[in-house]
C-alpha cells in the first residue's frame, strides 16, 4: 500500500517515550494504512507497520515495537530485527530487506508524516 500523500499531523513529539515508539492509523491512498513513530533522542522516524517477512504487524501489544534496551525494532512475530535510523533488518528470516520508511518531519511540536 502507498504513503500516505497528504500531511497528517498525528499527536505531539512529547507523548513518545525516548526511546519508545509509538503506532497510528492514517488515510493511504488506498484506505487505512498502520504505521508507527520511533523516537530515540534527537532521531524520528516513521515506518508502515508490517514485517518484510510475511506482512504481520510488528507489535503483539500497542505501541511496543523496540527492544527492552530501545536501541533497536522488534518483529513480535518472528524476532527479526531492524535499525531504527534505516529500517534495515540485520537479523531473522527477513535479513536484508527494509521496513517502508515515511516522510516525517515536526510541525508545532507534533509529529507529521507524509506531504512529501
Amino acid at each position: 500500500m502507498p504513503p500516505p500523500e497528504a500531511l497528517t499531523v498525528l499527536f505531539p513529539l512529547d507523548s513518545i517515550p525516548d526511546p519508545g515508539a509509538r503506532e497510528a492509523v492514517v488515510d493511504g491512498p488506498d484506505g487505512p494504512l498502520a504505521i508507527f513513530v520511533v523516537r530515540r533522542g534527537p532521531t524520528v522516524r516513521a515506518f508502515v507497520n508490517q514485517c518484510p517477512h510475511l506482512g504481520v504487524p510488528l507489535n503483539w501489544k500497542p505501541d511496543t515495537f523496540l527492544d527492552s534496551q530501545g536501541r533497536i525494532i522488534v518483529c513480535a512475530m518472528h524476532g527479526a530485527t531492524f535499525g531504527i535510523d534505516d529500517g534495515l533488518c540485520d537479523g531473522g528470516p527477513c535479513k536484508g530487506r527494509s521496513l517502508r520508511p515515511l516522510a516525517v518531519s515536526l510541525r508545532n511540536g507534533s509529529v507529521a508524516v507524509g506531504g512529501t
